[in-house]
């Protein structure tokens, strides 16, 4: 009887020990497939911030060129000013004359018509000035974009 007891004891901890190992290798084969899948995860994000710190890069310097071009506007638009006064720079006679058109040339004084010609060089100081802002503000535009579709 003895035999008995001792052969289904030993049975009974030889299933005892396979299910332990069994156990024991399967939480070992997950903890192994949780800890890549941990590093895959971390290199993605690693990745993902890698290239939000490229565009962040990208980004500031369009802004910070766009920033020294708007610094830059009102010395183009003051230069041509200063050029249309100094008579370096002539406007194209329909442009020259659109003050014009209201004064007769026998009726308007001298001074008047002189501040009408400093009204012009003002004014095409202005437009040009405009147009320099729109052009800066659209290239600005254009390379974000390109930056965006870069990525």
């Amino acid at each position: 009887m003895n035999r008995v007891y001792a052969a289904a004891l030993l049975v009974g901890l030889s299933f005892w020990a396979g299910w332990e190992w069994r156990d024991r290798s399967a939480d070992l084969a997950q903890s192994r497939q949780a800890t890549k899948q941990a590093q895959a995860e971390t290199k993605a994000v690693e990745t993902a911030r890698s290239a939000e710190h490229q565009q962040s890069d990208t980004l500031a310097k369009i802004g910070e060129t766009h920033e020294q071009a708007r610094a830059a506007a009102p010395a183009v638009a003051d230069a041509v000013v200063a050029d249309l006064r100094a008579g370096n720079l002539r406007l194209r006679d329909g442009w020259a004359s659109c003050e014009t058109q209201r004064l007769s040339d026998a009726s308007a004084a001298a001074r008047e018509r002189d501040a009408a010609a400093q009204r012009r060089a003002e004014f095409a100081g202005a437009v040009v000035r405009a147009g320099r802002d729109a052009d800066d503000q659209l290239a600005a535009c254009q390379a974000v974009i390109r930056a965006y579709v870069a990525q």
